[in-house]
C-alpha cells in the first residue's frame, strides 16, 4: 500500500458511560459479538479460546510451538474502528498470502502477533501492542497460557468414538455430544480471570458451540471466575446450527448442552433471532432451566445469510445493559 495513511476522528470507539463486558469465544461468531459490544461497552474485553490447530495457527503451533494466533487476530481485527486507520489495518491483519511457497495461507496478522510474541516473551503484552497498532476499541486476551486441545465424543449410528483436536471435531461425521479440554487443568490466563470478576456484563456466544464456548468452563480457575463473579450472564444464541459440531440441534438444544457442561452456571438473559425459533415455550423453559429470561429480536443480517447483523445486535444488547428490554 503507498503512501501514508491519514488518521480521521475515529468511529464506533467503546460508549464511556457503558459497561464493562468481557466476551468469551471464538472464530468469526465473537468477531459478531464484538463487532456490536465495540460501540455499546464502556471497557471491552475479549477473552479468546487457543484451541484451533488448522490452517495458518495450526501450522505456526506446530512449528513454533506457540499459541494459535487466529481466533486472537480476528477479535483484534474485530475491534478495528471504522474510520480509514480502522479499516485498513483490519485488512491487512485479515489479509492472507496466495502463493506456491511456504507462506501459502499464513495470515498477516498471525505472522505478527507470533513476531511480538518472540520478542516480549509474553502472549498478553504481544497483543496488547497489536491492539495499539490498531487502535483496537478494547482488549484481547486468551484464555489459557497454554495451547489446548479439543477432545470429543461423538455418536454414529449408536456408537460412540472420541476425536482429539479442533478440525476433527467440526469434521468427523456424527453428533458431538460432549468436549473436554488436554491438558485438563490448563492454567487460566490472570488477565482474563481479572477481566471476568470486574466485569458488568459477561457474553457467551455465538460461535460454534462446543469448540469456542463451552471449553472457557473446562479452563478451572476461568471457570471458577465465571461462576463467581457479580457479572450479568448473557448468552447469544446462534443463527444456524454448526455443521459438523451442532448439527438439527433447536436453540433450546444449545442451552441444554450448556447446562450439561456448567449444571451450576446461572443466566440472567438468552438472547436469540426471532426468525430461527420455532418453539417460543420451549426456549423459554431452557432459559428458565439456566435461571434467565428470554429476549428475542431480529438481529440476523438482512441479506437472509446466517451472521447477526452487527448494528442490529448492538442496539438490542445496548437497550438490555440499560435494562429496557
Amino acid at each position: 500500500m503507498e503512501g501514508q495513511i491519514s488518521v480521521p476522528a475515529g468511529r464506533g470507539g467503546t460508549r464511556r458511560d457503558g459497561p464493562r463486558v468481557v466476551a468469551l469465544g471464538g472464530g468469526h461468531g465473537l468477531y459478531a459479538s464484538l463487532s456490536a459490544l465495540r460501540g455499546v461497552s464502556g471497557e471491552l474485553t475479549a477473552v479468546v479460546t487457543v484451541a484451533d490447530d488448522g490452517g495458518s495457527s495450526g501450522r505456526l503451533r506446530r512449528e513454533l510451538g506457540v499459541l494459535p494466533p487466529g481466533d486472537l487476530r480476528m477479535a483484534l481485527a474485530a475491534l478495528c474502528g471504522d474510520d480509514e486507520w480502522g479499516g485498513t489495518w483490519s485488512e491487512v491483519v485479515q489479509h492472507r498470502f496466495r502463493s506456491e511457497g511456504d507462506l501459502h495461507g499464513h495470515a498477516v496478522g498471525n505472522l505478527l502477533i507470533v513476531a511480538l510474541w518472540e520478542l516480549l516473551g509474553d502472549p498478553v503484552a504481544g497483543l496488547d501492542w497489536v491492539g495499539r497498532l490498531l487502535k483496537a476499541h478494547g482488549r484481547v486476551l486468551p484464555m489459557a497460557s497454554v495451547p489446548l486441545d479439543i477432545v470429543a465424543r461423538v455418536e454414529l449410528d449408536g456408537n460412540i468414538s472420541t476425536v482429539r483436536g479442533q478440525v476433527a471435531c467440526a469434521l468427523t461425521p456424527g453428533r458431538v455430544q460432549s468436549v473436554s479440554l488436554v491438558p485438563e487443568d490448563p492454567p487460566a490466563r490472570p488477565e482474563a480471570i481479572a477481566a471476568v470478576r470486574e466485569a458488568d456484563w459477561v457474553v457467551f456466544g455465538p460461535g460454534s458451540w462446543f469448540t469456542s464456548v463451552l471449553p472457557h468452563l473446562m479452563v478451572p480457575e476461568l471457570a471458577r471466575a465465571l461462576h463467581e463473579t457479580r457479572a450479568r450472564r448473557l448468552v447469544t444464541l446462534n443463527l444456524a446450527p454448526q455443521p459438523g459440531e451442532t448439527d438439527d440441534f433447536s436453540p433450546q438444544q444449545h442451552l441444554e448442552v450448556l447446562r450439561q457442561h456448567a449444571p451450576d452456571l446461572s443466566v440472567d438473559v438468552v438472547l436469540a433471532d426471532t426468525g430461527v425459533v420455532d418453539d417460543r415455550d420451549a426456549l423459554e423453559k431452557a432459559a428458565a432451566a439456566l435461571g434467565g429470561r428470554l429476549v428475542m429480536a431480529d438481529v440476523a443480517a438482512s441479506d437472509g445469510s446466517p451472521r447477526h447483523d452487527p448494528r442490529r445486535l448492538a442496539s438490542v444488547l445496548d437497550e438490555i445493559f440499560l435494562q429496557k428490554r
